[in-house]
């Protein structure tokens, strides 16, 4: 039995600092442990202003005793917690003032439980969903996950592989300038077709500005909710095939103008104001009456979330990206301002909310066309850690974000001077308070189009490192969150999608984290260069079986510029580095060499860069993991850095970089399809699986 009272933990520290005690109360750390082991106290300057971002005034000691006192008069107050979790199988006490509260089943049954020396106990049998207990006017909000995510029927069977690929990086002839759902449907197809993958792992398709300049990173969207219209590919849309050939024609000339306009880097402003430009036309096109319920139907499914991203879409339009430069009564939502707004632009709103339909549409289709060419999973998204500061959510959700703090990372061996990613955080206490409902939302639009779910930095679902505004990524501590509760929902959510979950558990991440996960059916992330056993490399054989192999990730470069170094040197440049260049260098290339070393005695030659990006995959494979997946970028040789963590635009085009092959010459999917480099790398990895080309 566990009970449960959710909510802020009023926990007695023994501390006479009541700062730390106010911070605890918030689940706020007053000491952390480096990357090094070393252990230091938070200053606490952090301290007053993480736990002001929390809105409770740490300016004196006294001030943090009246904050403690507040709290525990407003939890006495309550009949019940916000939320309780009630994992299956688990007999659940929740705390209560109350005589008798009211469970009322997700379907609509309800039972009488008594309470018993302050508590009732929610039944083991209750089945996995949403539930609510009432007292009177209290309620709480009960997430009942499953024991464990069952296992896709794909992977009862055995290991899957599949491949890895930032999806706007990936443009093929028919594209206009930015790789979209169509080039991810052939990706998918000639994957499985040809090479027996399960899978394509893909970046964040999270919406982003709708007016430019768009922030080309997808871990940093206005919203987590919807998507972004940029990848939607025109031609695909119904009412493009209702257009006469003069209108065709002009639409036609906007993608070729595009694809004719690409240079050395993506340019994400470019393709999205043709498109733009062309779902205009074809918005003017009058539905016919089945199209025209279908919006109708997804407008009233996504409900009040997807009117306010529309809204937020349409006054940006109008007004621009600075909100801080709009009409004062359309900087917060549900004014009397912004309803005004809504209905005077009402086509203008309609327009964003019909391209997020379409959105929807080409998702579902992408996903089908996947399963359809033999996939036992499809596509597996990605999940952001949050959201920009000055995008939708921060507009449409100012109460629930800590808008005085940015989120990031402490230092570590990689970004050893830590990094600061510029994305407001949740709140906790109204997290709880609102029983972590955002999140329901969040993973079940996740889940919707996939068949797995990826969520970045899954630690984050568990403490998040907050850093005052205008201090540096180092003068941070971390802030905890209901980790059964998050976990909790997306539990349900994937169970529900039948949907595998993988947490990027890599870097500062407590082995308990990892067990926790493992025990619930999640499956962790493990990247060849990282996986250590002290000194030396971890034989692959020992490597988990819940996880998620790979060689490489998106933020290191394609592995042959690994081999080469080019991400020591691309720091060294940046400044990024904490110790001599030649010394990390050095450090760096016996790192390298010791798992090379793996390599050959494993019989698997390491001669040239081509040679030794094949033998680390085929490495790959005499690890237990279920899912490997191998980089599109290594599988066609690209050697460019898409991402450099801790770096800003003008330090590097992150995000930007399109698929390119060897020479550093752009690669088109077409040409993709008919390489004879990638076809040997998703050979190694189809062997390594035991699957054939042509599996159902």
């Amino acid at each position: 039995m566990r009970l449960t009272t959710a909510g802020a933990a009023l926990v007695d520290t023994g501390s006479v600092n009541p700062l730390h005690e106010l911070a605890a109360a918030y689940g706020v750390d007053a000491e952390v442990w480096s990357w090094q082991g070393e252990h230091a106290a938070v200053d606490d300057a952090t301290l007053r202003a993480v736990l002001a971002a929390l809105g409770a005034d740490a300016s004196s000691g006294d001030a943090c005793r009246g904050e403690l006192a507040r709290l525990a008069a407003e939890r006495a107050a309550r009949p019940l917690p916000p939320y309780a979790v009630a994992r299956e199988g688990d007999e659940v006490e929740v705390a209560t003032s109350a005589t008798g509260v009211t469970l009322t089943r997700e379907d609509g049954t309800t039972t009488e439980l008594a309470a018993v020396d302050g508590v009732v106990t929610l039944p083991a049998d209750l089945p996995v969903g949403y539930h609510r207990l009432t007292a009177g006017d209290s309620g709480c909000a009960v997430i009942a996950p499953p024991r464990r995510v069952p296992l896709p029927p794909r992977l009862r069977s055995g290991p899957a592989w599949g491949l890895a690929a930032q999806l706007y990086s990936v443009r093929s002839r028919r594209s206009w300038g930015i790789g979209d759902l169509a080039d991810l449907g052939t990706m998918a197809e000639w994957a499985a077709r040809e090479h027996g993958a399960d899978f394509v792992l893909v970046n964040p398709l999270h919406a982003a500005e709708v007016v430019a300049p768009m922030n080309p990173s997808p871990y940093s969207p206005t919203t987590r909710r919807f998507g972004n219209p940029m990848y939607l590919h025109v031609e695909d849309v119904p009412e493009y095939g209702r257009l006469d050939d003069a209108t065709r024609s002009r639409v036609d000339d906007l993608g070729a103008d595009v694809r004719s306009a690409a240079g050395d880097l993506l340019d994400r402003d470019a393709a999205w104001a043709a498109k733009r430009s062309a779902l205009e036309v074809l918005h003017d096109v009058a539905p016919t009456a089945a199209r025209a319920a279908a919006f109708a139907a997804y407008r009233e499914r996504e409900g009040v979330a997807l009117r306010d991203f529309a809204t937020w879409c349409a006054i940006t339009d109008v007004h621009g990206n600075v909100r801080d430069a709009w009409p004062a009564g359309l900087q917060t939502p549900g004014t009397a301002a912004v309803a005004a707004f809504a209905a005077e632009h009402e086509p203008l709103v309609t327009f964003f909310a019909w391209s997020q339909w379409l959105l929807d549409e080409q998702l579902t289709g992408v996903q089908r066309r996947a399963v359809e060419a033999g996939m036992g999973l499809g596509i597996v998204h990605d999940v952001a850690v949050g959201v920009n500061p000055t995008g939708a959510d921060a507009w449409a959700l100012p109460g629930e974000l800590a808008t005085s703090v940015t989120v990031g990372a402490p230092p570590d061996a990689y970004s050893q001077t830590g990094q600061d990613w510029d994305q407001p955080p949740w709140r906790p206490d109204r997290l709880a308070a609102l029983g972590y409902a955002p999140f329901r939302d969040l993973f079940a639009a996740a889940v919707r189009h996939s068949g797995g779910l990826r969520v970045d930095h899954v630690i984050g679902l568990f403490r998040l490192w907050w850093i005052p505004r205008g201090r540096p990524a180092l003068a941070g501590t971390y802030v905890h969150y209901d980790h059964d509760a998050v976990i909790g929902i997306l539990m349900i959510e994937a169970a529900r999608a039948g949907a595998v979950l993988i947490g990027e558990d890599l870097g500062n991440v407590e082995p308990w984290v990892r067990d926790y996960l493992r025990e619930r059916g999640i499956f962790g992330t493990s990247i060849l260069w990282f996986e250590y056993d002290g000194d030396a490399p971890l034989s692959p054989e020992r490597w988990r079986e819940l996880c998620l192999a790979s060689v490489t990730t998106h933020d290191l470069p394609p592995t042959t510029g690994y081999l080469a170094g080019d991400h020591v040197r691309l720091r060294h440049e940046l400044g990024l580095l904490t110790r001599d260049y030649d010394e990390e260098l050095g450090a760096d290339r016996a790192a390298i060499e010791r798992w090379l070393s793996v390599v050959r005695d494993a019989g698997l030659p390491t001669g040239d860069d081509e040679e030794t990006v094949l033998s680390l995959h085929r490495l790959l494979g005499r690890a237990p993991s279920l899912l490997r997946c191998a980089a599109l970028t290594d599988a066609v040789g690209d050697r460019r850095i898409q991402n450099q963590p801790g770096t800003t635009q003008q330090q590097h085009p992150n995000w930007q970089v399109p698929l390119s092959g060897p020479d550093g010459t752009p690669l088109l999917l077409d040409d993709v399809l008919t390489d004879g480099r990638a076809a040997a790398v998703a050979a190694a990895m189809r062997a390594a699986v035991g699957r054939d080309a042509t599996h159902t």
